[in-house]
């Protein structure tokens, strides 16, 4: 929540009862808290600062930091078929993970429900509503992957590890799990087992970085194997899973029934919203974390109710060019998977690339316009920078800023390949030419939705709305009184007042021109970065498909760049949806 300058948030440490109120040193508090729960007594108060924050924080870095070195290693290793590290090894760290996460979250909820002294505030900027939202949303499609997972391997029982069948049906129920208790618990401010709690917070943390880790290396494998199963025939690809690729032990079942293969597509089509749900609650459960043992001083936190109107205060026209983009975005994305992975023939396949970059060159030239255009109508707002303390804003910008790496390597390793390559033709110049405008877009929305996101919401609404009904019939009545009343050659201060009375009138009108540009752009970038979210997410991936970057680099460099850097430009997409959803609203 907002702080008043130079005031900054205490970490208090809040004493322990039977689940966390009391000094267990303090006979009084000892007595206090034993009596609390028969007696209508008002809630336990924090007594005593945190002895050393820092050190509390420290020991949960470190368990998360050794938890996700060592999921890293497993994963990265299950990924080759060399290495005497299988998939159903990674399976089952996952699963144990996943149900000590499951444990600490029952402990936590009833923790705090027993104590009511446990949560003395709560952060108004943490998990918003539409955050919340689309957590929902990734989850329901993350329960439907599980659905398919546990349909798929249940046909194949007699020949895979009982860990496969196990792992879907412990995700499901983690995820129903962690969605609650995000829902109902992001906004807390707990005092109560301070150092246990960023200990489960970081466990959920690392967790879910785990199996966003999972996801990502399956998904690319079952990629690679796709394309290797275009391009050769079945005994071909059989030798090539045995000497040196992951086979994941299924391709050794045979899956020919349609509902067996409805499992075996769907699921892997699902992957994109079950990696994107991982990262939404990786950012909000950091939030939860930093949160742990502040303090919020309620006498001066304003909370301002911002409503979101989606259809008022707007011209239409940032609507109406993104959806002309998305729905084009869509099309160019089927016809790209038809002629890209359902054909064979390279002029197909170049139509398609050519069709590819024309359309994100003309996507991310508009969005860099825009950007700028926006930029500068900032530089007329009147608004205040908002410059308090916000663990919110502050990880939304790190993972902007963060995130946006991944599709800078990607694109200066493009740009090299490309200028550094000969012969050239119209596809390289395309290329070249969808590089530098993702890094200017890139660069540009940044500086938009970071510049948006520091601005103090608008005050003027509420107060003028109000102020007005009142005054609205009896204003220009005065005016035009005072102006009669005012002698030809006598003093002037009523007509001065009458016409700051006027001006402060028309202000509002005046300011309007600003919000409502900045809205359309908002709304505008809003449905750009999901259409740009939609086609790298869903198989249109130009940089494999592109014979430049692949014969520059070789075929086990490229892919693997490719394969490290574009999730974190996938998952900027979908956080800069949330940002500049913050920022309209805000607007």
């Amino acid at each position: 929540m907002t702080e008043e300058p130079g005031q900054k948030d205490s970490e208090l440490g809040h004493p322990h009862c039977s689940m966390g109120c009391g000094h267990k040193d303090d006979k009084a508090s000892l007595a206090s808290s034993q009596i609390a729960p028969f007696s209508h007594q008002p809630p336990c108060t924090p007594a005593s600062k945190e002895v050393w924050k820092k050190g509390g924080r420290m020991f949960s870095i470190l368990l998360a930091v050794h938890l996700a070195l060592l999921a890293c290693t497993l994963v990265s290793s299950g990924a080759f078929e060399k290495i005497a590290v299988h998939d159903y090894d990674v399976f089952f760290l996952l699963t144990v993970m996943m149900l000590l996460v499951i444990i600490w979250i029952i402990f936590y909820l009833a923790g705090t429900s027993r104590c009511p002294g446990a949560i003395l505030g709560k952060d108004s900027h943490a998990g918003p509503i539409w955050l919340r939202g689309g957590l929902i949303l990734f989850a329901i499609f993350s329960l439907v992957m599980d659905v398919f997972k546990i349909g798929y391997y249940s046909s194949f029982y007699s020949c895979l590890s009982a860990i496969k069948i196990i792992y879907p049906i412990v995700q499901a129920i983690f995820v129903i799990v962690q969605t609650y208790f995000l829902w109902v618990s992001a906004k807390d401010c707990i005092h109560v087992h301070l150092n246990v709690t960023r200990c489960g917070l970081m466990l959920t943390l690392t967790t879910n970085l785990a199996v966003w880790m999972s996801a990502v290396t399956d998904e690319s494998v079952h990629k690679a194997h796709s394309k290797l199963k275009k391009n050769m025939t079945e005994e071909i690809f059989r030798w090539l899973l045995k000497v040196g690729m992951r086979s994941s032990s299924v391709e050794e079942c045979n899956c020919n029934s349609q509902i067996c293969q409805i499992f075996k597509n769907g699921y892997f089509w699902l992957y994109p919203f079950n990696i994107e749900y991982s990262l939404f609650a990786s950012a909000m459960v950091y939030v939860m974390w930093k949160n742990v043992g502040r303090f919020i001083d309620h006498h001066s936190h304003h909370i301002q109710r911002l409503k979101f109107r989606l259809f008022r205060r707007t011209f239409f026209v940032g609507i109406m060019l993104g959806l002309i983009l998305l729905v084009s975005g869509l099309g160019v994305l089927i016809l790209y998977e038809v002629q890209v992975n359902s054909s064979t023939e390279s002029s197909k396949k170049s139509q398609a690339l050519t069709m590819y970059y024309i359309f994100n060159i003309v996507c991310l030239s508009l969005m860099s316009l825009v950007c700028i255009g926006g930029s500068v109508i900032y530089r007329f707002d009147k608004r205040d920078m908002d410059r308090h303390k916000n663990p919110t804003r502050t990880l939304d910008v790190a993972l902007l800023m963060g995130a946006a790496l991944g599709q800078y390597a990607i694109s200066y390793y493009s740009i090299v390949a490309i200028v550094a390559s000969t012969p050239r033709d119209s596809i390289s110049a395309l290329n070249l030419t969808y590089a530098l405008l993702m890094i200017a877009q890139h660069t540009f929305q940044n500086v938009f939705i970071i510049e948006g996101l520091h601005r103090q919401p608008p005050k003027e609404d509420c107060k003028h709305q109000g102020h007005q009904k009142d005054l609205y019939g009896l204003t220009f009545v005065n005016i035009s009184a005072v102006s009669l009343r005012v002698p030809d050659t006598g003093s002037t201060t009523a007509a001065t007042h009458s016409s700051e009375l006027a001006s402060s009138i028309t202000a509002p009108k005046k300011m309007n021109w600003r919000r409502k540009f900045l809205r359309e752009i908002s709304m505008f970038l809003l449905l750009s970065n999901i259409i740009l979210w939609i086609m790298p997410a869903f198989g249109a991936r130009p940089q494999f498909d592109n014979d430049t970057e692949l014969n520059f680099y070789g075929d086990s460099m490229w892919p693997a760049i490719v394969d490290i850097c574009l999730p974190f430009g996938i998952f900027y997409r979908m956080h800069a949806v949330a940002s500049l959803l913050e920022v309209y609203i805000m607007s």
